[in-house]
């Protein structure tokens, strides 16, 4: 895909970057040679342990921050359970981490924003929409799966989706809430009863329909989806309560 600012293949010598943030960008393939980075502050949710290298000074670094976080956060190296009990059993684990981090939000830091990321109330609402893309939508099929208090990502108007399906603005925190438990609720009642077939079915991607991925890869995404968001809460929730 070619972006508006295009720098593929771009050469940068003797130039500082000192202090630039880059935000949704892609660095997939670049190559620095003889760079300063200290201080440097790398968040990449795609980075997964055997699907991806990151190499600083020849070594692969990622088993290494793959183990890290599945130390930090137990219960996420389960995210990719490939059988029905697996999968009920990572969902649980999933349901307590958010339990604990929901319990610790102080009042009124739900809607804080911290350095230009989402509120903790925004992460919440996105959870909902990620939930209804691929449980309501692509599994369970539902027309109209989105919830109005959904959170859509940056990429979501740039699909052709009707935004109008969402509230906007800032929603009472209770309501919020509500609509999150629902998600949760919906998805652990679609495990309770979810079968070894029922992981095989092939289903549309939401966001690319000519391509397909069974049920176990769309319940893979909503793990993912959990885990990441989570690390990001709460990161932020450390700098609101500091």
């Amino acid at each position: 895909m070619s972006l508006p600012d295009d720098l593929r293949g771009a050469a940068f010598t003797d130039v500082s970057l000192r202090g630039a943030r880059f935000t949704r960008a892609n660095f997939s393939g670049v190559v620095m040679r003889a760079v300063d980075v200290g201080g440097t502050d790398i968040d990449a949710p795609w980075l997964l342990d055997g699907e991806s290298a990151l190499l600083v000074n020849g070594v692969d670094v990622v088993p290494f921050v793959e183990a890290e976080l599945d130390r930090r956060f137990p219960g996420r190296s389960e995210r990719r359970a490939q059988d029905p009990d697996g999968l009920r059993a990572a969902w649980a684990k999933v349901e307590a981490a958010w339990a604990t981090i929901t319990e610790r939000v102080p009042e009124g830091a739900q809607d804080v924003s911290v350095d230009g990321e989402w509120s903790f109330a925004e992460t919440l609402r996105h959870l909902v929409m990620a939930t209804d893309t691929w449980l309501r939508g692509a599994v369970l099929g539902v027309e109209k799966p989105y919830h109005p208090l959904g959170m859509p990502n940056a990429e979501y108007e740039t699909d052709g989706h009707d935004m109008a399906v969402f509230t906007f603005g800032t929603p009472p925190y209770a309501e919020v809430l509500r609509a999150r438990a629902d998600r949760v609720a919906m998805v652990r009642d679609f495990l309770a009863t979810v079968t070894e077939e029922d992981l095989a079915v092939v289903r549309a991607n939401p966001w690319a329909p000519d391509h397909q991925e069974t049920t176990l890869a769309c319940l893979h995404t909503i793990l993912e989806e959990e885990w990441e968001h989570l690390r990001y809460a709460t990161r932020d929730l450390a700098t609101v309560t500091s």
